[in-house]
């Protein structure tokens, strides 16, 4: 399996990490993440502001979600220009467990195929709607509700095909675009207890977030929980899912 790490080379602080990735992870090698903030390096990219899917998003995109959205729209077509069955793509910060990783992987290898995305999340929230397979305290689930986070997820080649096709406009952040599976048409499925970590806060912090004004955070924190509740009302369905 080739790995995919998405990196920024002029960003000193989480240099050390990702060639640690690049040491760990099977068959890795760094992807040069997309600056949104540069015209040039994002000409393509057709955004606009929460309106193009329902529900709408309430927040406008940052130029840092349209790069993470665009480095990951590299991935996926990398996988798919190179015929790979599927890749593993990561960001720069995370942090593995190489033991548990592997039995997810090796998991995966019994269980997954090229239709797939599997996300392998930092954090244990997503309740099973569907279990494909366990192994002690590790499941390989469908979410009912798909989690936040794109910072580590197994692609396939026909889910990349898939996303491609559905992001040539974009509307909110790649990880709240892949929530709406109804939408993608593609079913997103995540491996639980991979021993996965963050560590942003560890290597200079979010390239995303940004402070907001007191004033501001409430009505931003109750526009979230609206925006949170109405995807909620789509859960994913057993019986709608492909394996």
């Amino acid at each position: 399996m080739q790995s995919l790490i998405i990196h920024m080379s002029s960003s000193v602080a989480r240099r050390a990490n990702a060639e640690r990735l690049r040491d760990t992870l099977p068959e890795a090698e760094l992807i040069e993440a997309v600056d949104g903030r540069d015209p040039q390096r994002v000409p393509d990219v057709r955004s606009q502001d929460g309106t193009l899917h329902r529900p709408h998003y309430p927040f406008a995109l940052r130029p840092a979600e349209i790069g993470v959205f665009e480095s990951h729209r590299r991935c996926w077509r990398r996988i798919v220009e190179s015929g790979w069955d599927y890749a593993l793509i990561t960001e720069d910060d995370l942090q593995v467990d190489p033991a548990r990783l592997q039995r997810a992987l090796d998991m995966i290898g019994d269980h997954g195929s090229p239709e797939m995305y599997i996300r392998l999340p930092v954090k244990q929230r997503e309740t099973a709607a569907d279990t494909l397979a366990t192994d002690g305290d590790m499941a390989l689930i469908l979410p009912r509700v798909i989690g936040l986070q794109c910072i580590c997820q197994i692609v396939g080649r026909g889910a990349a095909e898939r996303l491609l096709s559905a992001t040539d406009r974009i509307d909110r952040p790649v990880d709240t675009l892949l929530q709406m599976h109804w939408i993608t048409g593609q079913p997103v499925h995540a491996m639980l207890g991979t021993g996965n970590a963050e560590i942003a806060g560890q290597i200079g912090g979010s390239t995303i977030q940004t402070k907001t004004r007191t004033s501001g955070k409430l009505a931003r924190e109750f526009k979230r929980a609206v925006y949170r509740t109405r995807i909620a009302l789509r859960p994913q369905r057993p019986h709608s899912v492909s394996r």
